[in-house]
């Protein structure tokens, strides 16, 4: 029988497998900041186009990548809003959001070629920028991501943050405090300030070409540009793909497991153990034990309980003689 950790959950909720948070306010305000993201997108990079500027064209290109994220974000609370009951989710619906990040990074990767593409491009064959006006719309992109990050900032502090801290009397004695903070929020936070450093670069490079001269400081910033998002698209592949692929046995809640059962049952042996994870900050758990003498499978479920972060877990115990004792 598996049923979640905690013993203070009612018997209603049991077997729900909504692990995650609502964050009605981060949902809002997230959908406000692609929106206004998605418009100055269009803006910069119509702008790059038109006013020969690589740089102001990177810019564009590299908003399209927060865009992406933000987007992503949008229809991930969404859909695990409108999907929370659908049983057909064993564990909930919270990859849905790691799914689209991974799809919206290999998007990403095909955008950082075609950017460095047609930056290498312009700086062989250099084209004559409209500074003026290509400045005043990497200047109003900066705004834009500085009023993005706002956004996303504000509904962060509106959410109700939940700080635990496990500390018990056993000899392990392992203490520790979980930020429960919505991570897919403070990601898209970090996205669009990112942003706003290319934005900075590409008015840097305006300017320097403005004033003096430097043309190919355009074509340049164009090039960083395109090595920041692939480095960025790079990272989500790897982070996304790391979860996809359930790859978590490395994380510190696996070494909690084992030093529960080793201190509060040293009878016991761990033949078994797959965790993985079911939200942003909440794991599940198979844990499987042989034991010479009785050992109750709920007792090593309630000695698992102090580590709040394992929300369903599955206890397995066997004799030493193979023969299984329990089941929690």
């Amino acid at each position: 029988m598996t049923t979640p950790l905690s013993p203070r959950m009612p018997l209603a909720a049991a077997h729900s497998h909504q692990f995650g948070t609502a964050n009605p306010m981060a949902e809002k305000n997230t959908l406000r900041a692609t929106l206004i993201t998605l418009v100055m997108m269009v803006v910069e990079i119509t702008g790059g186009y038109w006013l020969n500027s690589m740089a102001l064209l990177a810019d564009g290109w590299h908003m399209s990548s927060h865009a992406l994220a933000l987007g992503m974000a949008v229809i991930a609370y969404t859909m695990a809003r409108r999907l929370a009951s659908d049983a057909r989710f064993t564990f909930g619906t919270w990859k849905i959001e790691i799914l689209g990040s991974f799809s919206s990074a290999l998007l990403l990767c095909g955008v950082a070629l075609l950017m460095f593409v047609q930056s290498v491009e312009r700086l062989f064959t250099p084209q004559p920028i409209h500074y003026d006006e290509a400045i005043a719309i990497a200047a109003l992109g900066l705004l834009v991501n500085l009023l993005c990050a706002w956004l996303l900032k504000d509904a962060d502090h509106g959410h109700d943050h939940h700080h635990h801290h496990h500390g018990h009397g056993h000899a392990h004695g392992h203490a520790h405090d979980n930020d429960h903070r919505d991570m897919n929020l403070r990601a898209a936070y970090v996205h669009v300030m990112a942003d706003a450093a290319t934005s900075v670069l590409a008015i840097v490079a305006l300017l320097g070409g403005k004033l003096w001269g430097a043309q190919w400081l355009d074509p340049m910033m164009g090039i960083v540009g395109a090595v920041l998002v692939s480095v960025w698209a790079w990272g989500l592949l790897r982070q996304s793909g790391r979860v996809l692929l359930d790859a978590e046995m490395d994380a510190p809640v696996v070494q909690e497991v084992r030093d529960v059962i080793r201190v509060d049952f040293p009878q016991a042996e761990i033949i078994d153990l797959h965790v993985w994870r079911v939200s942003k900050d909440n794991y599940a758990c198979i844990v499987a034990l042989s034991s010479p003498t009785p050992l109750a499978a709920e007792a090593v479920r309630r000695a698992l309980s102090i580590h709040e972060e394992l929300v369903h877990v599955t206890v397995e115990v066997q004799a030493t003689s193979g023969m299984p004792m329990a089941l929690a």
